[in-house]
């Protein structure tokens, strides 16, 4: 297995104009630093007027019940909660346990909720339910008969966006993190199980504003003050604002989502796991009560046959030993329940 990142913190280049410009034009150089911030602060203006719009719609349409600002532990969640405090709202706080978090994160997730708690802010965590009952990540893959793939994401519509039913709620999420993002996701939506019936925005304007208002639909309604923010646009507000972020960015993380989560790429799952082995071991396990489920129920036919222990399936969910033309889990007919 691959070595961990070595444990050095990464200095975040903080925007500025070239020096070889400042030398040799000195004012244009001047004028372009101010260009700069004022990008900055007009962002974080334009996020802070999405979250009191949000917060008065949450008061006006769901019984006075203040705004959820959601925090998954990570940099975008930092941002958003230091911009709701900046905005002078009322807002609570929730964080959804998947199971599969870093230690790290679950560390960073308390520190934060107990500042919070300090200031009176009402935080919660969200403990998933399937069926009816609790479930973690390592249940769940059997009772789903297969392994959670990029295209088979079961594990985030339960383990992640279960909360904040018939509620206002704020994500981190921005454009920038996907191509994905960018196409299906707003700065104003309501969440409904028929895609046909929701509503996505993607601009500040009255008229817009109006047509979300207008919805009377008793639904999840959703903000993400932040989605046109670029990367550099975060780091550069958590340096301004001495926000502290989860100490694996420090580490040389560029996530800190699930440990697993095949979005994040090979090389990176295996950092991962070199990192965590205690949940490679976990889903190894977690695999193996999968193909006794589904001896039981019948389903190892076809591919199936070729995987014959958890170790096998680990192996190719990562997709080692994948010869051109094999069917890797992503090809799968889907046997979720």
């Amino acid at each position: 297995m691959p070595e961990v990142l070595a444990r050095t913190r990464l200095r975040r280049p903080h925007r500025q104009v070239p020096e070889v410009a400042r030398l040799v034009l000195p004012e244009l150089a001047a004028d372009a630093e101010d260009v700069l911030e004022d990008t900055v602060m007009d962002k974080e203006q334009q996020a802070i007027e999405r979250l009191r719009l949000a917060a008065e719609m949450s008061e006006a349409y769901y019984d006075g019940a203040p705004l959820i600002v959601t925090t998954s532990g990570g940099k975008d969640s930092d941002v958003c909660l230091r911009l709701a405090e900046a905005a002078g709202i009322r807002y609570e706080v929730q964080h959804n346990h998947t199971s599969a978090d870093a230690p790290e994160t679950v560390y960073h997730v308390r520190d934060t909720f107990r500042r919070l708690e300090e200031k009176g802010i009402k935080c919660t965590i969200n403990w998933p339910t399937y069926k009816g009952q609790p479930v973690t990540m390592w249940n769940l893959i059997p009772q789903k008969l297969m392994p959670p793939t990029r295209i088979a994401r079961y594990c985030c519509a339960i383990l992640k966006e279960q909360s904040g039913k018939d509620r206002m709620i704020t994500t981190g999420v921005r454009w920038a993190e996907s191509t994905k993002r960018k196409n299906t996701r707003g700065i104003y939506e309501t969440f409904h199980s028929d895609p046909t019936k929701q509503i996505i925005l993607n601009n500040d304007n009255d008229d817009t504003r109006r047509l979300f208002e207008d919805c009377r639909m008793k639904a999840k309604r959703i903000c993400n003050p932040i989605i046109d923010w670029e990367g550099r646009d975060v780091w550069d507000y958590i340096e301004s604002e001495h926000i502290q972020t989860n100490p694996l960015y420090c580490e040389g993380f560029s996530r800190v989502g699930c440990i697993g989560c095949p979005l994040a790429g090979k090389r990176s799952r295996e950092i991962e796991f070199s990192r965590w082995p205690a949940y490679r071991r976990a889903y190894i396990r977690a695999f193996e009560k999968m193909l006794e489920v589904r001896k039981e129920r019948g389903k190892m036919n076809g591919t199936w046959r070729i995987v014959t222990t958890g170790e096998d399936v680990f192996n190719r969910w990562m997709e080692y030993d994948i010869v051109p033309g094999q069917i890797t889990f992503e090809e799968l007919e889907d046997g979720t329940e």
